[in-house]
C-alpha cells in the first residue's frame, strides 16, 4: 500500500491534483481562523464552551470550528447544502416543467441548474448571515460578556456582507476541488473541518488519562469501541447486491456479439453521506432560529422553548426525527439518482436479461424491488450509526465528541477521495492500494 501512495507522485497529472486539493484545504483551514472586526473572542468561547455538546457544538463542527471563532467563514458550506435540497426536492416532485427539461439536457443542463443552486446559495445566505449576525449580537454569554462591542448599522452591514462573501468563497473553492482536483469538494471541506478536531481530541484524552480523570482500561475499551464502529461503517459504504446479466448472442452484419455474463452492481448505502448532511441540515434550522429566538412566542405559547426542550440534541424526540429523516432522504436520493425503468429499457436494447426474469417492466420492477429491499437495510443501519452513538457517549462519559454523523461524513468521504486516486493509478496502469480487487465495493456482496 506504501508503494501505492507513492505512485501517486510519479503520475503529473495525478500530483498535480493531490496538491491543488491539499494547498485548497489549507487555503480553507487560514480563512476559518480570520475573525469578523468587532466581535469579542473570549465571550464567543465562552459561549461555546457552555454548549460544546449541544446544538452550537453541532453546528460548529459543520463548519470546521469557525462558528466558534467568529471568522469569516462562520457560516461554512451549510446555505450552498439548503439551496441543494430545495432544489432537489423540487426536481423529485416534478413540480417545474423548466428543472425537468434541464435536467433531460445532459451537460449544457447540469451547468445551469448548478448556477442556480449558486445564486439559491447567495439568496439563503443573505438571510441565514443576517440571521446570525442580529442573533449573536443579541445572544447573552455565560460570563456576562457581550459577544459584540459594539452592533451599529454599520457593523451589522458589513458583518453580512463578510459571511455571505465567505460562503461564496467556499463554495467556489469546493468546485474547483470537484473540477480541477481530487474528491467531491464540498464533502472535502466538511471533512477538513471533522478532522481538524481529532488532534486536540487524542489530546484531551492523554491529559485525562494524566489526571487519573480517565483509566487507561477505559480509553482502551473507548478506542476499541470506534474502531468496531468504524469497521462496520466501512462495511455498509463498500457493501454491494450485485444483479446478475446475460447478454443474448446476436449476429450484426458478419459477426457475432453477445454470449456474455455481467453484473448490475447496487450499493447498500446508495446516497453515501449525502443523506445525513441533508438530514443534519433540515433538522438545525428550527433549532438554530429557536437558540438565537429563545424568547418567540406564537399565540402566547413559548414556541423556541418547546421546540430547545423537545429537539434538544440527544433527547429521544431529537433522535427519532434523525433518523427519519435520514431514511427518507436515502430513499429520496435513490428515487432522483437511480431509475430502474431506464435501466431495464437499456439493458434490452443491448440484448441484456436478468435470468428468470422478462425484460421490460418485469427487470424494471424486479430492480426497483431489490433496490427498496436493500436501502431498508442500508437506511436503518446509517440512521442507527448517526443516532446510537450519542447515546454511548453519554453513557460511557466520552471527554471528546464521538458523533456518528461525523464519523459516516469521515468514512464515506475517504472511501470516495481514495477510489478515485485509485482509478487514475490504475487507468495509468499503476497497481490500485490493494492487490487484489477496488477499494469501492470490494469486500461483500449482500445477498
Amino acid at each position: 500500500m506504501l508503494k501505492s501512495f507513492l505512485d501517486i507522485f510519479r503520475v503529473p497529472e495525478l500530483q498535480k491534483r493531490v496538491l491543488f486539493t491539499l494547498g485548497i484545504i489549507i487555503a480553507y483551514r487560514i480563512g476559518a481562523t480570520i475573525p469578523i472586526p468587532g466581535v469579542n473572542a473570549e465571550a464567543v468561547k465562552s459561549l461555546f464552551a457552555a454548549n460544546a455538546n449541544g446544538l452550537l457544538g453541532f453546528l460548529d463542527m459543520f463548519s470546521g470550528g469557525a462558528l466558534n471563532r467568529m471568522s469569516i467563514f462562520s457560516m461554512g458550506i451549510m446555505p450552498y447544502i439548503n439551496a441543494s435540497i430545495i432544489l432537489s426536492l423540487v426536481q423529485g416532485a416534478h413540480v417545474i416543467p423548466y428543472l425537468d427539461r434541464l435536467a433531460k439536457e445532459g451537460e449544457q443542463g447540469r451547468k445551469k441548474i448548478t448556477q442556480i443552486t449558486r445564486y439559491g446559495t447567495l439568496i439563503l445566505g443573505t438571510i441565514q448571515s443576517f440571521g446570525l449576525t442580529m442573533a449573536i449580537s443579541k445572544l447573552p454569554t455565560p460570563s456576562g460578556m457581550p459577544i459584540v462591542v459594539n452592533p451599529s448599522t454599520s457593523w451589522i452591514v458589513m458583518t453580512v456582507f463578510t459571511l455571505v462573501t465567505g460562503t461564496a468563497l467556499i463554495m467556489w473553492l469546493g468546485e474547483q476541488v470537484t473540477e480541477r482536483g481530487i474528491g467531491n469538494g464540498i464533502s472535502l471541506i466538511i471533512f477538513a473541518g471533522i478532522i481538524e478536531r481529532l488532534p486536540s481530541a487524542i489530546i484531551g484524552v492523554v491529559r485525562l488519562i494524566q489526571m487519573d480523570q480517565l483509566s487507561i482500561l477505559s480509553a482502551m475499551f473507548l478506542v476499541v469501541l470506534v474502531l468496531a464502529v468504524l469497521l462496520a461503517v466501512v462495511w455498509v459504504e463498500t457493501a454491494q447486491r450485485k444483479i446478475p446479466i446475460h447478454y443474448a448472442k446476436r449476429m450484426v452484419g458478419r459477426k457475432m456479439y453477445g454470449g456474455q455474463s455481467s453484473f448490475l452492481p447496487i450499493k447498500v448505502d446508495q446516497s453515501g453521506v449525502i443523506a445525513v448532511i441533508f438530514s443534519v441540515s433540515i433538522l438545525s434550522a428550527p433549532l438554530t432560529i429557536a437558540q438565537f429566538a429563545p424568547n418567540f412566542t406564537l399565540f402566547g405559547l413559548p414556541v423556541a422553548e418547546k421546540i430547545l426542550n423537545w429537539f434538544n440534541h440527544g433527547s429521544l424526540i431529537y433522535s427519532l426525527v434523525y433518523a427519519a429523516l435520514v431514511i427518507f432522504f436515502c430513499y429520496f436520493y435513490n428515487a432522483i439518482s437511480f431509475n430502474p425503468k431506464d435501466i431495464a429499457e437499456n439493458m434490452k436494447k443491448s440484448g441484456g436479461f436478468v435470468p428468470g426474469i422478462r425484460p421490460g417492466d418485469p427487470t424494471s420492477n424486479y430492480i426497483q424491488k431489490v433496490l427498496e429491499r436493500i436501502t431498508l437495510g442500508g437506511a436503518l443501519f446509517v440512521a442507527m450509526i448517526a443516532v446510537l452513538p450519542d447515546y454511548m457517549r453519554t453513557m460511557l462519559d466520552a471527554p471528546f465528541f464521538f458523533g456518528g454523523t461525523s464519523l459516516l461524513i469521515v468514512v464515506g468521504v475517504s472511501l470516495d477521495t481514495i477510489g478515485q486516486i485509485e482509478s487514475h493509478l490504475i487507468m495509468r496502469h499503476y497497481e490500485g492500494f490493494m492487490k487484489e480487487g477496488r477499494i469501492k465495493g470490494r469486500w461483500f456482496n449482500v445477498r
